[in-house]
């Protein structure tokens, strides 16, 4: 599902060069719920944006569900996330103006597609993530949970076979960010998806299968969390990161 080669790239700010990956390589082949660690500064959020099709790199091969995405010109990766890729951030980025279920139906509707239609896959999603109740409310009367729930279902809303997540819960409270997590896990499951997230929290990680370890700009290690709680996660990162 997800598989990067030998991927590489800088950036210059000023006079300065930046190498913020240095030959990143991972594969993860089947469906499942997957975790980035790395301090800050390893590349974690620049290979996620990498993978989410944002940027390209300077060198080496991405390949997500089978196809190349490394050398997407920018219209063919904006076609691309619309429909092949979810993403959600720590920033909810909802449109504080419309309400869940338009902002739900956001993806659809500059895709151009048929509004009844758009309306009832909406709903449908609010409701398999518990907020159909909450479809009629703006972003401002919400709380932080349900908002990150509605760019969840958004980002569901093509049923994506890979669902890329940057702290997604950078905003939240630990009870809400609990929630979150099991719900990612959840979907990785039932929707056989491949759900791969950031993160620099091991109770977070704890909730994934395997967790990739970067150290500057590489895959260092990886961790399979079998068994392992939050203090488990982080003794086995903080040993992969001496041993880097």
């Amino acid at each position: 599902m997800i598989r990067c080669t030998d991927v590489y790239k800088s950036y210059h700010l000023g006079d300065r060069e930046v190498h913020a990956l240095r030959g990143a390589t991972l594969a993860i082949p089947e469906p499942g719920f997957y975790a980035i660690m790395g301090q800050s500064g390893s590349g974690k959020s620049t290979l996620l944006h990498l993978l989410a099709t944002l940027d390209r790199p300077d060198s080496g091969e991405i390949f997500l569900g089978g196809r190349a995405v490394h050398d997407l010109s920018e219209r063919e990766a904006t076609d691309f996330r619309r429909r092949g890729l979810g993403i959600i951030f720590q920033q909810f980025n909802l449109i504080p103006t419309m309400t869940a279920v338009e902002n739900v139906e956001l993806p659809g509707l500059l895709a151009g597609d048929h509004p009844r239609e758009l309306r009832a896959r909406a709903i449908d999603l609010l409701d398999m993530l518990d907020l159909a109740d909450r479809a009629e409310h703006r972003p401002e009367a919400m709380s932080g949970g349900e908002q990150q729930r509605v760019a969840i279902a958004r980002s569901l809303f093509y049923s994506p076979p890979v669902l890329l997540a940057d702290e997604p819960t950078g905003n939240l409270d630990s009870d809400n960010a609990e929630l979150l997590w099991t719900l990612l896990g959840t979907l990785a499951r039932d929707q056989e998806m491949t759900v791969l997230m950031v993160t620099h929290e091991p109770a977070a990680a704890a909730h994934c299968s395997r967790v990739f370890v970067l150290h500057d700009g590489r895959v260092c290690n990886t961790i399979e969390t079998e068994d392992l709680d939050a203090i488990g996660v982080a003794a086995r990162y903080q040993q992969a990161l001496r041993n880097a």
